[in-house]
């Protein structure tokens, strides 16, 4: 069975092969290479696994390619990973948002449906398609807020409000996957993400905040370095989950993909791996020794107070649950960005 990642050579795309590749499956990689640290990512996977897998570079934006990728390997599962990932980008140009999230993922579903209808797709969406969460009930301690009415988290029953033209256009996306389970009876399994972190991340400052604060961490060795800002008070929270319990997810699935077709998780880290930003600054000051300077901005638009997965759907359908720890994971993220920051 092949396996087709689009977004190979991203941050889950790489992690996502280089353990299919280990445990001897076979493997194609579709990636445009647009992305900050795809290229490091494919070399990587070259370094490690020499030329026992394939890699197409194209772009989930046009249709031909994505046909021509399905119709070569006809692959036994898709993982559609490719999309446009960071807010700040939706909003400074929606029709590029759009085209590759929405129109993107059409492309996939009609290259399965018309020319490979047994492969399982699995679908990369998001948390935000659920909005800002501005009407639930909020408690605001010291460091964090807190969900009055949900203390196991958020499941998928919400309702639906994309709000930003990320939001928008991943909602796009995992509606479509959805609906061709249901119309064109595909086996299409559709994942709502929280926050993800770990090793292959190439974080930037609007997309990976877990990397990216702790970049900034490793900057505040150096009393010159100026500080960083934040959006909002730092007391929003989200529930972490790292790579390698991320790649699980995708496994499990397939694995149990007559429990898993036609249906929506949400998955994340879980109530026990929640962080709010000022809880992480006090475990990187602990970790590194040095204090987190930062200042405040305005909140983000539509930004959620707090985002924590009820992964109990999940839990049950394919018994999958967290292992890494958000102590011991965010850990290991310094360590790893510890290299970025030295070039290695």
């Amino acid at each position: 069975m092949i396996w087709l990642i689009t977004g190979g050579c991203g941050f889950i795309g790489s992690n996502l092969a280089d353990v299919l590749l280990q445990k001897g499956e076979e493997v194609a990689l579709f990636d445009n290479l647009s992305r900050v640290g795809s290229r490091d990512n494919l070399h990587w996977l070259r370094g490690r696994h020499g030329s026992q897998w394939s890699f197409v570079q194209a772009d989930v934006r046009d249709s031909n390619q994505v046909e021509s990728a399905v119709k070569k390997f006809k692959p036994g599962v898709v993982v559609h990973l490719a999309g446009q990932v960071a807010m700040t980008t939706s909003l400074q140009n929606p029709r590029m948002d759009f085209e590759v999230n929405a129109m993107g993922t059409l492309n996939a579903l009609e290259a399965v449906r018309l020319h490979s209808p047994e492969t399982i797709l699995l679908y990369s969406s998001t948390n935000k398609v659920y909005g800002s969460l501005e009407d639930l009930g909020y408690r605001e301690t010291d460091h964090r807020y807190e969900l009055v009415d949900f203390p196991d988290g958020l499941d998928e029953s919400l309702p639906l409000d994309g709000l930003s033209p990320y939001g928008c256009s991943k909602l796009t996306g995992d509606q479509y996957v959805h609906d061709y389970s249901r119309i064109y009876q595909l086996r299409t399994v559709v994942f709502r993400h929280s926050s993800m972190y770990g090793g292959r991340q190439f974080a930037t400052y609007d997309q990976g905040w877990i990397g990216w604060f702790c970049q900034k961490a490793i900057e505040m060795k150096d009393p010159q370095s100026p500080a960083f800002t934040i959006s909002g008070d730092g007391k929003q929270v989200r529930d972490v989950l790292h790579a390698r319990d991320l790649v699980q997810v995708y496994l499990k699935a397939v694995e149990n993909i007559e429990k898993a077709s036609g249906q929506i998780y949400n998955i994340g880290g879980g109530m026990q791996n929640s962080l709010s930003l000022l809880e992480l600054f006090q475990m990187l000051e602990t970790l590194t020794g040095f204090p987190m300077r930062f200042e405040h901005l305005p909140w983000r638009h539509g930004d959620q107070k707090v985002f924590v997965a009820d992964i109990d759907k999940a839990v049950r359908a394919f018994e999958w649950r967290p292992i890494v720890s958000k102590e011991g994971g965010i850990q290991e993220m310094l360590e790893w960005s510890k290299e970025i920051h030295n070039g290695n």
